[in-house]
């Protein structure tokens, strides 16, 4: 079967001027080049943060901060203009004038990119999960992973690749409408591929594909984040190309009506957040996250925001709608207000009553004040904040969660104060939460009597490895985004510096283990594709900060205002 050749050259980027990029071709066809020193720490904040455009925006206080000299003399927090064409605090406007080499990874990272392709019938459809040869066991990461794919895609799209998002985009549609059983029970009509594989019969030279809904993964578990990820991704491809044509197929509005109507529909729940089982999202194995976990909660609240913006305004589509601005506004509060945790928050909790009854209950959620971990006391700064891991029934998981809480600052679902009090929190905890090579999917690890408990002695996740307080480069690139919605890049530069000192050389794993990080997981494979694409949107956002717009949101204005935190549990 044809392919496309590899390319492997990379195009120099000589020149910028409000954020046009003048090319420079190298042989085949190029690769956009990330506009960096080898390493951007050498660029000042203020070279960096002065071209910002100059919006009045509301003043937030703000003690911490990795660097302070730069936001002596421009305020981050003004607004900007976003590429929504609406004023909020979307994504600031940089332009960099200067001209760089690329540091030596980026290539690299390309080449291993491409290198990672899938194609179906000549055309390409998404990117393996891991490229590495070395590893005896190939398990399932030869496959084409929903959510693995995310990163790939979006700098896909940042390097003006859309062919193979939209691709990838419709190829999951389509496998959507497939039978989904499991035993002898049917998975719902909008559920989503957790992955899919492309098999090439070279004899009879045809292409056939099989999908996993959770019928034979690990666990035998649905993948509730797939459908949310489709739909901010084909957001992201509609904000990225223009191409409003794709979404508006009747095919996509189907597509994001069944996903909607599984979520959507009407049960036993008093509450507005998702009931997930355990092992649902990237974190696929028992972690005690089942529930209402943050990751679940934020990617449904983007993924709701992302369909309203491109459902039609037909009658079933209206229904949804309208359906969809309850929800949002009932998941915004109910979040806002029982997830987040601050100091003064965890001081109420400690000094809760228990056993309340009536509407006047504090303690809505009857947790008891014993069941507070003895390490959140040192860990929750004077400054800072960030949304628990899971508020349910006489429960509550005061773990931090990386992605639900970047997801929580890009999609709005967290105030302009609770993201600035997020980042504050990253930095106050950068030894914990970052260490050597960034970012802890999740803080502190299970450990002994409670890792055997709650894992069920799952030789996977021991501590400080794998989901239980691994560290993941993937993440770099929401670490990234929230830092530069937030106005607060110098920290997505220090991230960016810790894995440029190990990646390349380490070959690209797809996680470390350690307290900080310092070792390469044990089972970790190499050649991770996300790990690979994190770096390079991480890159490419700190070299374009108007690329954080596909992937950012605003708070909608049928979005009613809610109550201060203050007001919360009372």
């Amino acid at each position: 079967m044809d392919r496309p050749k590899k390319r492997v050259v990379l195009r120099a980027v000589n020149s910028m001027s409000s954020l046009a990029t003048s090319v420079e071709e190298n042989g085949v066809k190029g690769i956009r080049a990330v506009n960096s020193l080898s390493s951007i720490s050498e660029l000042e904040d203020s070279d960096l943060l002065a071209l910002l455009v100059d919006q009045p925006r509301l003043k937030l206080e703000r003690k911490n901060s990795y660097d302070e000299k730069s936001f002596s003399e421009l305020s981050l927090y003004d607004s900007v203009h976003s590429l929504d064409g609406r004023f909020g605090w979307e994504t600031p406007t940089f332009s960099i004038n200067d001209s760089f080499d690329p540091h030596p990874m980026v290539k690299k990272a390309w080449e291993a990119l491409f290198r990672s392709q899938v194609y179906f019938r000549g055309q390409p459809v998404g990117t393996i999960a891991a490229y590495d040869h070395a590893s005896e066991e190939v398990l399932n990461y030869d496959q084409v992973f929903v959510r693995d794919f995310v990163p790939s895609a979006l700098a896909f799209l940042m390097n003006g690749e859309p062919e193979i998002v939209k691709n990838f985009l419709l190829k999951t549609l389509q496998i959507q409408g497939h039978e989904k059983k499991i035993d002898r029970f049917k998975l719902g009509d909008g559920a989503m591929p957790a992955s899919f594989k492309v098999l090439h019969n070279p004899i009879k030279k045809t292409d056939s594909i099989i999908a996993d809904f959770g019928e034979i993964a690990i666990g035998r578990v649905a993948p509730v984040d797939s459908g949310f990820w489709w739909i901010i991704l084909l957001r992201a491809y509609t904000k990225s190309t223009g191409d409003h044509s794709l979404a508006e197929r009747p095919e996509c509005q189907k597509g994001m009506q069944l996903i909607l109507s599984l979520c959507l529909s009407e049960g036993f729940d008093t509450f507005p957040t998702l009931l997930c089982a355990d092992g649902c999202s990237m974190i696929d194995r028992r972690m005690g996250v089942y529930g209402y976990p943050i990751e679940i909660q934020a990617l449904f609240f983007m993924a709701l925001q992302s369909a309203h913006s491109m459902l039609k305004e037909d009658a079933e589509g209206k229904e949804f709608m309208d359906k969809i601005v309850k929800r949002l506004n009932a998941m915004s509060f109910h979040m806002r207000s029982y997830f987040w945790l601050d100091f003064q928050q965890l001081n109420d909790i400690y000094r809760y009553k228990t056993e309340e009854y009536s509407h006047t209950a504090v303690n809505k959620f009857n947790v008891i004040p014993d069941s507070i971990p003895d390490w959140v006391f040192d860990f929750m700064p004077l400054q800072g904040g960030y949304f628990v891991g899971n508020v349910s029934p006489a429960r509550m998981d005061f773990r931090w969660f990386a992605l639900g809480n970047c997801i929580a600052i890009l999609s709005s679902l967290a105030t302009p104060e609770q993201a600035m009090a997020i980042m504050d929190l990253v930095e106050a905890r950068w030894d914990e939460l970052v260490g050597e090579m960034p970012l802890k999917i999740c803080y502190p690890a299970l450990e002994s009597h409670e890792w055997r408990i709650v894992t069920g002695c799952d030789p996977k996740n021991t501590r400080w490895s794998y989901h239980n307080g691994g560290s993941w480069p993937v993440l770099l690139w929401l670490l990234t985004a929230a830092s530069i919605k937030t106005g607060r890049p110098q920290i997505a530069r220090r991230a960016i510096d810790l894995a440029e000192a190990r990646l390349l050389k380490d070959g690209w794993p797809e996680y470390y283990d350690g307290k900080s990080g310092r070792f390469i997981g044990k089972q970790a494979r190499k050649f991770q594709t996300w790990s690979i694409a994190g770096y390079l949107v991480a890159k490419m956002m700190m070299e374009d900060p108007t690329h954080v717009g596909m992937i950012s949101m605003e708070e909608e204005k049928h979005m009613k205002p809610v109550l201060n935190r203050s007001f919360s549990w009372s």
